[in-house]
């Protein structure tokens, strides 16, 4: 097979929602590659695959897990000329990230860097499970039907930004990465007639993980990988 890049979603962190497809891309690969904080830090998306599939050999790239500063750009561009070399070897190259690769993920920092430096590389990936897909299924709930809207937010500067989309009450609405905004966030919806119905998990899959009611877990700041599922206000139990 020629070099290519491929991100491979390994959902959100039971290694059983691994799909079979991501399974077979990452035995079939050369090198893969995982991120993590540090070199001798199992970081999630490699624990889901160890406990999927012992087997399948992970190497680790290191990233700054800052905002935008000169610290994270300068771990991306050498994790990316990592990858680059690999590449140039002719090797076919994974990198796994929790969820899905196209949605808040490392990987399209990573696979942009590597596009700008070989244009001509094939970039790939593979669809996997959201961490809100996962949440309603263990929560029972619909998160839309009919002619319903979704909206996904990513919650980590306030809770200002679910503003506009529960203002929709045909909406239902995904919160990421605002789990140090909780109270805030269960305030927002109280306020906006939708906290009844609206289910909360954090580390779905892995040691710690809860799942319940808004209400119930916001007497106190979540995770960073909180999820919050809203449903439309037109379903919310009354």
């Amino acid at each position: 097979m020629p070099a290519s890049l491929i991100g491979v979603g390994v959902g959100p962190g039971d290694p059983e929602l691994l799909t079979t497809r991501a399974l077979r891309v990452l035995r079939e690969a050369d090198r893969v590659y995982a991120p993590s904080l540090a070199v001798d830090a199992v970081g999630r998306a490699e624990s889901i695959v160890r406990g999927a599939d012992p087997a399948i050999a992970v190497e680790r790239l290191v990233f700054t897990m800052t905002r935008r500063d000169d610290a994270r750009t300068a771990s991306h561009q050498e994790a990316a000329e990592r990858v680059i070399a690999c590449l140039d070897a002719g090797e076919r190259v994974a990198f796994i990230t929790l969820g899905d690769p196209n949605i808040y993920s490392t990987f399209s920092d990573l696979a942009a860097l590597v596009t700008v430096a070989r244009p001509d590389v094939p970039v790939e990936t593979v669809p996997g499970i959201m961490a809100f897909q996962e949440l309603a299924a263990r929560a029972g709930v619909v998160v839309t039907d009919g002619v319903e809207r979704l909206s996904l937010v990513a919650a980590i500067d306030g809770a200002d930004v679910l503003d506009a989309p529960l203002a929709d009450p045909a909406a239902a609405l995904v919160v990421y990465k605002g789990g140090r905004h909780l109270p805030d966030i269960a305030k927002r919806l109280a306020d906006a007639g939708r906290l009844d119905g609206a289910v909360f998990g954090e580390l779905l899959g892995l040691p710690g993980e809860r799942v319940g009611s808004v209400e119930d877990a916001a007497t106190g700041p979540g995770t960073y990988l909180a999820t919050i599922v809203v449903p439309p206000a037109e379903r919310a139990p009354q």
